[in-house]
């Protein structure tokens, strides 16, 4: 019935207790999880957990984030490179441009950002982005590195004009548990705006846990939470918000 698109199952914050949370995840209905791998340990965690678990099938993207790419982007690359190529990965994700935090120096994320673009249409993979305030720089090497519709903003968190530059571009919009934070309004008018055809739901767990559950670690599990606000929001059936996200992503991603 579900999929959550983007899911951090290999973090230390899960992995110790990844079957509990599968099998929550197998009662919620959950049809699928996008496991985001972005280092080599998450990587590995990412392979073992889609060979040794029998409750919720779990397909895999692989990149380093731009807050990591100076401390570890050229090791990982390699390795994303060669899980790609070995039809490892649904998606090369996620890669982007972070300069709210900037972890790593702006143009290292350019430069690793623009690696992450070559290897995607070389592999013919979608893309999945991280992005806070860097939008401009996103859309402007996208335009020209880039020039595919297969790409998602992960956790959007963007204004109105960003999301309408996004669907502009034929790409799709993520959406997670801040859309039901108090405080989100804002973003609650870019969800009901957005076709509902172009959005995914999903946790980003272990973070961003929805306003119930704040405070917890983030499971699979709670993104019915982020569908509910979403089906209010549209005014549609929880199982509508389900059986169209679950498509899209499943059209998006390839399985």
């Amino acid at each position: 019935m579900w999929i959550d698109s983007h899911a951090h199952l290999g973090d230390d914050a899960l992995f110790s207790h990844s079957q509990e949370i599968l099998q929550r995840a197998h009662l919620a209905q959950m049809d699928a999880i996008v496991n985001i791998c972005t280092d080599q340990k998450t990587l590995e965690r990412g392979i073992f957990l889609q060979k040794n678990n029998p409750q919720v099938p779990l397909v895999l993207a692989a990149a380093t984030t731009p807050h990591d790419v100076e401390k570890e982007g050229d090791a990982f690359f390699i390795e994303v490179a060669k899980a790609a190529a070995q039809k490892q990965l649904v998606a090369i994700g996620e890669t982007g441009l972070d300069y709210y935090y900037e972890h790593s120096p702006k143009e290292l994320q350019k430069k690793h950002l623009i690696q992450y673009f070559h290897l995607a249409k070389k592999e013919q993979l979608p893309v999945i982005f991280h992005c806070r305030d860097a939008f401009s720089d996103l859309f402007s090497l996208a335009d020209s590195e880039y020039q595919s519709p297969r790409a998602v903003l992960h956790c959007f968190t963007g204004t109105m004009a960003e999301a309408k530059q996004v669907l502009d571009r034929g790409w799709y919009l993520s959406l997670s548990g801040i859309l039901t934070f108090k405080k989100s309004d804002l973003l609650r008018e870019v969800a009901e705006y957005v076709p509902l055809d172009r959005l995914f739901v999903e946790t980003d767990a272990p973070y961003l846990a929805p306003q119930s559950k704040r405070g917890l670690c983030n499971e699979p599990a709670f993104v019915v939470e982020t569908a509910k606000v979403l089906a209010e929001l549209k005014k549609v059936s929880l199982e509508t918000v389900a059986k169209q996200t679950a498509e899209n992503a499943r059209s998006f991603f390839c399985f």
